[in-house]
């Protein structure tokens, strides 16, 4: 019998155009009037593949979107894989941060806080027998001046009398003719400032692989500087000394680096395969696969620091190469070899190689400033009899190499909160799920069964990701990362149902419930009838005063949380 055979699934197999929430598809004729105006008739279109012209990236990798009065574009904190550039009409840009920001009611979100010792208490006998209890009026709808509508055929967040209530907070207009959301869009990092429509608006906007793909191949390079001078001139110095290395830099010297440093880009997310299929045959993630951004043996040119993604760290090994740790955002890689080299005759080469794990940004800062900053240092030091070397984010490392390799695969890595059980201390009691039952008005949020690594058992429960993609289709914000904690949560007010955040998560950790009233019946849509459902998740008991009931309730210290990019505490953990 003949194997069954289909062709291989492509990126523009579905253009942008015809994805949900778009308004109308792309044509020809639209394309050929986009490349007539700046900044796309600046591109040079001569350097782009036959099989990849701008025309067909235009076409397949963007579309037109529409906007009314007080529609949220785009919101602070929230995933994008987008940019957006004003074809017509005013967007209006939150400039604000802290405590002068928009509050979180006016992005949809809820505001967190932390019960009362009575209300955590009160929980044991106040919480309904019936699964998944909604307030209807919470679920109806928000209180103004926040509301949801059908806005061209999506559901969006919209907000009332938008220029009265954003003229009581600091921003700024963007006309016809502006980018924005590029930034975040290529770093795979959140969204930095919240952009509303002020009056009805015209966007086009671009996947961020056909930004990348304009940039690879535009020989005027004219959207490249402005990408590249936007990070360099926003973000770019903030960034840098979020590591202690170049926290001590002079005003003179940072300025040098911020105009030296070079962008990185390595892999990419084009994929045959949803999110979910890659994590559940890890096995296919082979590190042969994985590009190298530094050979072992090789002399580095400089300091590499991750911005967005995974990087793993490889040595020769017989034949073949065993990872020995990785690298998340903000880590650097190549620091100890300059540091030798600075009172060596020849430069040292790198004892390890570093490679991507899909898609990762990075930027270079020549070894030549790695070598002042560091010469800097040790002239401070020894002025003020110090012998301490600088400190710097340490790499992830673990003495099991199998099950280092295991998590990198699984893409464990990816979480700040990782759920653990380790099997030979769990007793089997279940108290931990009867905990999380209780601090979710006996509803638990999670399950206590998964993928077993040597002891350890990684149960079904929100990882809280470094790249959450869960966030990245979600139609209203109904979830977010919340500011102050860093915690992934979900709003029962604004979530629709849509499922998005449950199809994109690659661990199967959000689930779709009905939702029900607080006499038990069925929540209906008012107009269908049909049952409600909405998104449900881990979200670390962030309203409860000892967090993690979960935690808290083992009675063997069998269950526990670990942020993977937390080196000291995953080799503690994953020592034992």
């Amino acid at each position: 019998m003949s194997e069954p055979s289909v062709s291989r699934p492509r990126r523009w197999d579905k253009p942008f155009s015809l994805e949900a929430g778009s308004e109308q598809e792309m044509t020809d004729a639209g394309v050929e009037e986009l490349l007539q105006q700046p900044p796309f008739s600046e591109i040079d279109a001569s350097g782009f593949k036959r099989s990849l012209p701008l025309h067909d990236i235009l076409k397949n990798d963007a579309r037109i979107v529409g906007f009314d009065e007080g529609d949220i574009i785009v919101r602070r904190g929230d995933w994008g894989n987008s940019a957006f550039f004003v074809l017509s009409g005013t967007v209006r840009v939150e400039l604000e941060r802290g405590e002068s920001s928009l509050p979180d009611e006016i992005l949809g979100r809820r505001r967190s806080r932390v019960k009362s010792l009575w209300e955590s208490i009160a929980q044991l006998w106040r919480n309904h027998r019936e699964p998944e209890v909604r307030a209807v009026a919470e679920v109806s709808g928000s209180s103004p001046p926040l509301q949801t509508r059908m806005t061209r055929g999506r559901t969006r967040i919209y907000l009332q009398e938008v220029s009265a209530v954003l003229d009581k907070y600091r921003t700024a207009r963007l006309e016809a003719g502006h980018w924005f959301g590029e930034l975040a869009a290529l770093g795979r990092t959140s969204r930095v400032a919240t952009v509303f429509s002020e009056g009805v608006s015209q966007l086009l906007e671009i996947r961020w692989q056909g930004i990348r793909d304009i940039l690879r191949h535009d020989a005027s390079g004219g959207l490249k500087r402005y990408i590249e001078d936007a990070f360099r001139e926003r973000a770019l110095a903030a960034f840098l000394r979020t590591d202690p290395l170049f926290q001590g830099c002079s005003t003179e010297l940072m300025q040098r680096i911020v105009d030296q440093v070079e962008f990185q880009t390595f892999g990419n997310y084009d994929s045959s395969k949803p999110f979910k299929e890659l994590n559940s045959n890890p096995e296919q993630n082979l590190e042969s696969g994985e590009p190298v951004i530094i050979h072992e043996g090789e002399v580095p040119r400089g300091i590499i620091m991750i911005r967005s993604g995974l990087a793993r760290i490889t040595q020769q090994y017989y034949q073949g190469r065993r990872t020995i740790g990785y690298l998340s955002p903000g880590q650097i890689f190549g620091l100890d070899e300059i540091r030798t080299s600075i009172n060596s005759s020849s430069p040292l080469p790198c004892q390890t190689q570093l490679s991507a794990i899909g898609h990762l940004n990075a930027v270079l800062v020549p070894a030549e400033l790695v070598a002042e900053i560091l010469q800097q240092q040790m002239t401070t030091q020894n002025g003020s009899e110090q012998s301490k070397e600088s400190p710097a984010r340490q790499t992830v490392k673990i003495q099991d190499e199998a099950l280092l390799s295991q998590l990198i695969d699984r893409n464990y890595v990816e979480g700040t909160s990782l759920m653990v059980i380790d099997l030979d201390r769990c007793t089997r009691c279940d108290d931990c799920v009867r905990a999380c039952a209780t601090a979710h008005d006996n509803n638990p949020r999670f399950i206590r069964h998964g993928p077993v690594l040597n002891q350890f058992m990684v149960p079904s429960a929100c990882l809280h990701c470094v790249d959450p993609v869960c966030m990245i289709e979600c139609p209203t914000g109904a979830i977010f990362r919340d500011l102050g904690q860093g915690d992934i949560v979900i709003n029962d007010q604004t979530c629709i149902g849509c499922a998005q955040c449950a199809s994109n998560c690659p661990f199967d950790a959000i689930r779709m419930v009905d939702i029900r009233d607080a006499s038990g019946d069925l929540i209906v849509d008012s107009k269908t009838r049909a049952p409600l459902t909405q998104a449900t998740k881990c979200d670390l008991c962030i309203d409860q005063r000892g967090g993690p009931a979960c935690e808290s309730a083992c009675p063997h210290d069998a269950l526990f949380r670990v942020d993977m990019q937390d080196a000291a505490r995953v080799e503690e953990v994953f020592a034992r």
